[in-house]
């Protein structure tokens, strides 16, 4: 029997487009081969291009159009030089906090044939999953400016974190860690914020028993940055607030070989939302329309999505073909190669 879903594709902007578009043919061409499921796409034009017809960068009932949806495919949104940043990434902040998409996951896999950033350091080494609370924490927006323009202006932004969000996704990451190697690791800094850190610190000691069957602990997010540098086998799951979570990934993605490898996802657990899914690389205006983008961690993130479909077999093809492509040596610019977006695209499908 045919499972069939409604996916809308919100491509965005500057090289949004071009990795989506490899993604979905990686996507249509899973479809033939497996014959197990179908995905209607609904493609939405929103984005700089959008902006620059209607004053805004989506339209008024965007969350209304997304709200039905089994899931959001999404490519890269922003472009600085024509509209700016807050505002084209507004409207994903409000898709995350409405949807309650709480869960920001973003796996860091080093694959084999991709030279490591670290000295001595090898795909047996470098697989961990960062997992950001992405619906409070520093990107609430909670403040305002006083005295704006004049030498006694004033910034105040306040970080906003909840019991209930903190021990969500604490119980998230016990569980992916069971899944997985059974250690968890917990940013924190209550060393210098004493409330809001020490409410992470205390749900993790009340959790923990509850889940005895997982190593876990904490680390000032400052240390664990460099200790994911200099010992990143020693790690598996690790749970952030979303701004330490926002800066380990990035962090993760290079030591997983580069932005254009790295997928995540958006998601609400509970499935009463569509979670969206999208590469963590941005839109790289620089190189649009040049074919350089590396496809694979769109692609990769079209495979998040097919786990979370409970596809887990397609989703595993996929990862897969992305690592015998890149075991094979086929690479873009970004690694050290020639091809362009286009043909490395082709060489997932043709792997499949």
């Amino acid at each position: 029997m045919t499972k069939t879903f409604q996916i809308a594709v919100y491509p965005g902007d500057g090289i949004g487009p071009e990795v989506t578009s490899e993604a979905l043919r990686v996507l249509e061409r899973l479809q033939q081969l497996a014959g197990s499921f179908k995905l209607n796409l609904t493609h939405l034009p929103w984005g700089v291009e959008y902006y620059k017809q209607h004053k805004k960068v989506v339209p008024d009932d965007f969350l209304d159009v997304l709200r039905p949806m089994d899931a959001i495919l999404l490519g890269a949104v922003g472009w600085p030089a024509l509209v700016s940043d807050h505002i084209t990434l507004s409207p994903l902040v409000k898709i995350r906090q409405t949807f309650d998409q709480y869960a920001c996951v973003r796996p860091s896999k080093l694959y084999p044939g991709i030279r490591s950033v670290l000295a001595d350091k090898g795909p047996e080494d470098i697989d961990f999953v960062v997992i950001r609370e992405n619906s409070e924490g520093e990107y609430v927006d909670n403040g305002g400016r006083l005295k704006r323009g004049t030498p006694d202006e004033v910034a105040v932004q306040s970080a906003l974190h909840s019991r209930k969000g903190v021990e969500r996704i604490l119980r998230y990451g016990f569980q992916l860690a069971r899944s997985r190697r059974h250690k968890l690791t917990m940013a924190t800094k209550s060393n210098a914020q004493r409330h809001a850190y020490v409410l992470w610190d205390e749900t993790l000691e009340e959790l923990r028993p509850q889940y005895s069957d997982v190593t876990a602990d904490r680390q000032h997010c400052d240390a664990l940055i460099m200790n994911l540098v200099r010992w990143p086998e020693k790690f598996d799951v690790i749970v952030a607030s979303n701004l330490f979570g926002d800066l380990l990934t990035d962090l993760g993605g290079v030591l997983g070989g580069g932005l254009g490898l790295a997928p995540s996802t958006n998601t609400n657990p509970e499935r009463q939302f569509p979670s969206m899914f999208e590469p963590v690389h941005g839109s790289a205006p620089d190189i649009a329309g040049r074919r350089l983008a590396n496809p694979i961690a769109a692609i990769l993130s079209a495979a998040m999505m097919l786990d979370h479909l409970q596809l887990p077999t397609a989703a595993t093809r996929i990862r897969r073909a992305v690592e015998q492509t890149l075991a094979s040596g086929h690479k873009t610019a970004d690694l050290g190669g020639s091809l362009t977006t286009g043909q490395m695209g082709e060489a997932v499908c043709e792997r499949l």
